[in-house]
């Protein structure tokens, strides 16, 4: 396997060198350099390798293991006690570098892992959420470890030069690792039904947001500048979970401006679903983003709630938006205008780009998505499931705000 490196200079080249016996161990060989450019040369034969300097080498033995948990806590102690150590990345579990999953997995597991301790260190989750981490993982890592195995035979297989059939001129490898670009791209791992991660009762409702899985981005608008963003662009890495509400058709979200405290518009008339689910969740004792925010945090600081509308951006009016997607946050208590966002306009009647159509959205009528700190999908509800919502939360989150115990 060749690989180019920085500077336009370097090349790393990975050689198998040969198999070793049950009970032997790579150490015992005493190979060095010079063995890996001797097997090198003649893998490259009839051609020929000139090796000037050798900047890095290494040899070392492929091993698929995988610990048994993730943190200290038998499975038996599940119930009675919470972990207290944790482990992550090569320690958890271990593989050959050709799939080049090592830190990528070991990433996903600290960044699992941290936002989870951030929750429970700020008293935001109970320490059972702890539990989650080595079940979550260990499910990942699992499937690396086999994808890994896998992978392996075929990259060190001879006989590996021809096409798969007449009709397809990439090799059998290169095949193979078109084939594993999702798996390579992080984007197959998905969390099993657990109280992070509800089931798949309305999952109909955005067919391309699986559950458990990474949200999948798409193109987005933001209302009050007309920016171009992707969706998954908003999601930064603070710990909080996102509420993703797409509306239906036909729905603006307007409020009259002077019934903004109220959850029934103009002249008594009940205003679009987008805004009265605002008002709930902006006043309701039973809102999620109420409950779980502490005294003097903005409305926003655990559940950051963003609307996703399907009119053009020219269709809608930011200032006539509810108060929960106008919230004044910080220490100068500035306006926030990124909580409103467009599909993103079509061209010629192409709406390829469009997220709805991107994603399998219900257009008529929308839905919640929820996606983790993480990024992965949490859960989908329609849009008037306030109990489903909230117990969602509450299966996670601790109520820090008394006035709504």
């Amino acid at each position: 396997m060749v690989l180019p490196r920085e500077g336009g200079h370097l090349v790393r080249l990975y050689v198998e060198l040969d198999k070793l016996d049950a009970n032997e161990r790579v150490a015992e060989r005493g190979m060095q350099a010079s063995d890996i450019i001797a097997k090198a040369q003649r893998i490259f034969s009839p051609y020929t390798l000139d090796v000037k300097e050798v900047v890095w080498w290494s040899i070392y033995e492929i091993g698929h293991r995988l610990t048994d948990k993730f943190d200290d806590v038998p499975p038996a102690e599940v119930a009675t006690r919470f972990p207290r150590v944790m482990l992550a990345g090569d320690a958890c579990h271990t593989h050959s570098p050709k799939a080049g999953q090592g830190m990528n997995v070991s990433m996903g597991d600290t960044f699992n892992l941290g936002w989870k301790l951030v929750s429970v260190l700020t008293g935001r989750a109970h320490p059972s959420l702890l539990h989650s981490y080595s079940s979550e993982r260990r499910a990942a890592a699992k499937g690396l470890v086999e994808f890994d195995h896998t992978w392996s035979r075929v990259v060190g297989a001879r006989g590996q030069d021809a096409p798969t059939n007449l009709t397809n001129p990439l090799p059998r490898v290169a095949q193979a690792f078109v084939d594993n670009l999702p798996f390579t791209c992080g984007l197959t791992i998905q969390y099993e039904p657990s109280a992070l991660v509800g089931p798949s009762t309305h999952q109909a409702l955005a067919t391309g947001f699986d559950i458990g899985m990474r949200l999948h981005s798409a193109p987005v608008v933001r209302l009050a500048d007309a920016r171009p963003l992707q969706l998954g662009h908003v999601l930064e890495a603070d710990a909080r979970f996102r509420l993703f509400v797409f509306a239906p058709a036909h729905d603006n979200g307007s409020v009259d401006p002077s019934t903004q405290h109220s959850p029934r518009g103009a002249h008594g008339a009940a205003t679009s679903d987008i805004a009265q689910l605002c008002h709930w969740l902006a006043h309701d004792p039973a809102s999620p983003m109420l409950r779980h925010r502490a005294p003097g945090e903005d409305l926003h600081s655990v559940i950051d709630t963003r609307v996703v509308f399907q009119q053009h951006p020219h269709a809608l009016a930011f200032e006539r938006m509810p108060e929960l997607l106008r919230p004044a946050v910080g220490r100068y208590g500035l306006c926030d205008y990124e909580k409103v966002l467009c599909a993103s306009p079509s061209k010629d009647g192409d709406n390829t780009m469009d997220i709805f159509d991107l994603r399998g959205i219900n257009r008529s009528t929308g839905c919640m998505v929820v996606v983790r700190p993480d990024q992965h999908v949490g859960h989908i509800l329609p849009i008037a499931a306030r109990n489903e919502l909230a117990a969602y939360f509450a299966g996670i989150l601790t109520v820090r705000n008394t006035a709504h115990a």
